[in-house]
């Protein structure tokens, strides 16, 4: 019986050596920036260095502030991969040569949505999630404030809603940024900042991390987060008293994306990495991280959870225009001077 079992283990391990080539013997170091919640990185990272043996060092950054550490960086690169994040800055970072043209052998298995990410951006970068933008609101102090429950993007701007709105950065955020060209895009760039300037009189800060409003509304320190639905559905399933809202004017979506940085130290890891976290086993581990994006393998399993995009009034979102150094720059300086400067 020992016999047998020796060789059914040797038989099995045969197997996976077959799938994942030199999984158990892999040696060597990756860095990656990852641009997701923490309770997400962290897994994925202790995963990989499970079936490959690589040894990962992590740091979580939002979106914008990666992508600045990455420009900073440019001459000595101490980054990989760029796991996560909106995937704006993602194609900003190819346009500006930052991140290295990879095309997967996975490439054929992912949606539709994912492979345009990829042929847009010339392949420097891949979506690996999406998700709908919207946000959540405390359905306690919304009772406790006798305000009519919110539906759409023109009742935050409302006079009821002053000091009551919670939303990031776009600067360092990419779920805000996403915001900002999602309204430009539904409303008109002109109205789109009457009413960004309208907004921010109710707008009681700023965050740096784009889930962070969710966690706000979630504690009652807002009334009113502004993030991707999956983060406010989070704070839900957790028992947080939040109901949450697809604007009924339409609202835009990201294509959370990853890159390998130009002049990676540990190119083959990185690719490495990049295949792996393109496999239906790897995207599975969002659900258990209790993150509900949509996945980008056909093959990944959906968490229940999940807002799906057919529940949506979703914008055909314009991800090469909006992605570019130049349009994102342009934005981001008109929305400096116009709106966060502003008088509350």
């Amino acid at each position: 019986m020992a016999s047998r079992r020796s060789a059914v283990f040797a038989f099995a391990a045969g197997i996976l050596a077959a799938v994942l080539p030199g999984a158990a013997r892999a040696q060597g170091n990756l860095t990656v920036y990852c641009s997701v919640q923490e309770e997400w990185c962290r897994p994925m990272m202790a995963a990989f260095e499970r079936a490959t043996g690589v040894r990962v060092a992590m740091t979580r950054k939002s979106s914008g502030e990666t992508l600045t550490q990455i420009r900073a960086e440019a001459s000595n690169p101490r980054g990989d991969v760029w796991w996560g994040g909106t995937g704006d800055p993602h194609m900003q970072a190819g346009q500006e040569n930052l991140t290295e043209e990879y095309r997967s052998p996975r490439l054929p298995e992912l949606q539709p949505w994912a492979v345009r990410q990829a042929e847009q951006a010339n392949f420097r970068t891949v979506g690996i999630y999406a998700g709908a933008l919207g946000y959540s609101y405390n359905t306690r102090e919304l009772e406790r404030r006798r305000i009519t429950a919110p539906r759409c993007w023109s009742d935050l701007a409302k006079p009821e809603f002053r000091g009551e709105v919670q939303v990031a950065d776009p600067n360092t955020s990419g779920t805000a940024y996403t915001m900002l060209a999602t309204l430009v895009q539904v409303m008109g760039e002109e109205p789109a900042f009457t009413y960004l300037r309208a907004l921010h009189r109710n707008v009681n800060q700023y965050t740096r991390s784009g889930a962070a409003p969710a966690r706000a509304a979630a504690t009652g320190e807002t009334l009113v987060g502004i993030t991707f639905l999956h983060d406010a559905v989070t704070q839900k399933i957790a028992g947080a008293p939040v109901n949450i809202v697809a604007p009924c004017e339409g609202t835009g979506y990201e294509i959370g994306s990853m890159s390998i940085i130009r002049g990676a130290r540990n190119m083959e890891n990185a690719r490495r990495f990049y295949d792996w976290a393109l496999s239906p086993e790897a995207q599975a581990i969002a659900g258990t991280a209790n993150s509900f994006q949509l996945p980008s393998n056909r093959a990944s399993p959906i968490p229940p959870q999940a807002p799906r995009f057919e529940d949506v009034r979703l914008i055909d979102y314009d991800f090469a225009r909006w992605g570019s150094a130049e349009e994102r720059t342009r934005l981001l300086t008109r929305w400096e001077r116009e709106v966060r400067a502003g008088a509350r």
